[in-house]
């Protein structure tokens, strides 16, 4: 019978489920890790709830760091990040080989396991290096800049120090609406990580007065060369699901 661990989509959950997978001495192929939403059951597994333990997240990062490379926990971290439903078990596989071979089993791409965690580490790192790119900020009262995105990985953390390190000396927030979850930057602070109730996102979700806004559209249409209009290039450059909150593909009376 195969046990299955489960947990919260959270970075510290997801690493005491694997200190737990690991501990449970069940066996690598008897074990599989899945983190919310679980979706249906299935027959023949049990299934074993784990919750976060900072004890065990911590023991679990020092680990990777000694045992395998720092490098190997940024990518374990951002693969963490992914929207892909077999993350936390393909982590989870990723780490039964790395303890084995060290440090060099970031370049074992024959392995089934490294190419897996590669994969979702590539994939995030990249919609983290685009939202970076395409993030436009709103001024709302207090002098607050405010942006909105919906990414499908979870890139709040990935790309907060971007921003963090150009606009020192701003009050911003980055509000994830797939999330509700926001970072927030007080001026000449550091910034932190919050949830945000649906009261709090319907209330930073209320349109701004900000005039720049009809500035910036009005430059994007004005240096448009009608003649060179290229819808497909423009898609494979920025598709399509991330225009959403992008200002300059909303029309005016969406501002």
């Amino acid at each position: 019978m195969t046990t299955v661990f489960t947990c919260r989509d959270q970075f510290d959950d997801m690493m005491t489920c694997v200190y737990d997978a690991w501990a449970s001495r069940l066996g690598h192929s008897n074990v599989r890790l899945k983190a919310d939403p679980i979706g249906n059951l299935e027959l023949f597994c049990e299934y074993r709830r784990t919750e976060a333990d900072p004890s065990k997240t911590a023991s679990v990062i020092r680990t990777i760091r000694q045992k395998i490379s720092f490098r190997a926990y940024i990518m374990v971290y951002r693969a963490a990040m992914s929207d892909q439903p077999d993350k936390l078990d393909a982590i989870y596989r990723f780490l039964t080989v790395g303890f084995y071979y060290g440090p060099s089993i970031i370049h074992r791409l024959q392995e089934p396991a490294v190419m897996r965690l590669l994969e979702l580490d590539r994939k995030v790192g990249n919609e983290s290096h685009y939202f970076q790119e395409f993030v436009r900020f709103s001024t709302m009262s207090h002098n607050t800049l405010i942006s909105h995105i919906a990414p499908r990985s979870n890139v709040l953390t990935l790309i907060a120090p971007h921003f963090a390190d150009r606009m020192p000396s701003e009050n911003w927030m980055i509000i994830d609406d797939n999330r509700n979850l926001a970072v927030v930057h007080p001026a000449d602070t550091d910034y932190y990580l919050t949830p945000l109730s649906e009261q709090d996102m319907l209330l930073l979700s209320e349109a701004c007065d900000d005039p720049f806004v009809d500035l910036w559209k009005e430059f994007f249409e004005a240096i448009g060369i009608k003649e060179r209009f290229n819808p497909r290039c423009q898609r494979n450059m920025l598709p399509l699901w991330y225009r959403k909150n992008m200002t300059e593909f909303q029309s005016f009376d969406q501002i």
